[in-house]
Order: structure tokens, then C-alpha cells, then sequence
């Protein structure tokens, strides 16, 4: 399930085509209709997720610069490199963060039961 996620795939049957676009995640999946949202404000967990990964990978930047670059620390460069990072990194990242989330919760927390494979059948 996990390299299902990390291809932005289904994490359920590993199908593609589950965004519409970059920021558009379709509400069911189109092979086995498995609802990805699955209670509401279910993507909370997918958007704290994000905003980790982007700080977290800007501490690793502007600690390890300042580490690299002592005593001559080239503060400019490091905030402008923090400020690209800020802007980019969620942008990239938000739609493997969906997927991720989907993947987690149904790995460690909400596994599958027979209830959500019955209301995903496309037969009822």
C-alpha cells in the first residue's frame, strides 16, 4: 500500500487517474470506488502533514547552512533559500501527502473491514 501511495495511486487496488488535477483529488477511486474521504474533516491529518514535512526540511536547510557555512553564516542566501522552500515544498508535496495520509490511516489506524468494502461495491 505504501508504494501504491508514493506513486499517487489508489492505495486500495493501486489504480491511477485518482486526481483530477494537481490539487484535485477525486472523491471515490474509478476502478474500486473506495470513498477517500472517509468522515469529515478526514484530510486535516494529510494538510499537518504537509506543513511538517515543508518546516521540517527548512530546519534541515538553514540549520545545516549555518553548521556548513560557520563563522561566515551567508544569511541572505539562507532566507531566500528558507522563503523558496516555504513556497514550493507544500505545493509539491500536497498531493503525496493525500495519499500518504490515505495510506497511513488505513495501515495503522482504520484498517479496511468487510462494512467499507460492501458500500464500495459498485454492484449495490
Amino acid at each position: 500500500m505504501l508504494w501504491r501511495a508514493v506513486r499517487r495511486r489508489c492505495v486500495v487496488c493501486g489504480a491511477p487517474g485518482i486526481f483530477e488535477g494537481w490539487f484535485t483529488l477525486r472523491p471515490r477511486c474509478p476502478r474500486c470506488r473506495f470513498s477517500f474521504e472517509r468522515e469529515e474533516g478526514y484530510w486535516v491529518g494529510a494538510l499537518i502533514a504537509n506543513i511538517a514535512a515543508a518546516e521540517g526540511l527548512f530546519a534541515l536547510v538553514f540549520v545545516g547552512g549555518i553548521v556548513a557555512t560557520q563563522p561566515d553564516v551567508p544569511w541572505t542566501a539562507l532566507s531566500i533559500a528558507g522563503f523558496v522552500l516555504m513556497l514550493t515544498v507544500p505545493v509539491v508535496f500536497y498531493p503525496l501527502s493525500k495519499t500518504l495520509w490515505l495510506w497511513a490511516d488505513l495501515a495503522f489506524l482504520h484498517p479496511l473491514d468487510a462494512d467499507d468494502l460492501a458500500a464500495n461495491d459498485p454492484a449495490r
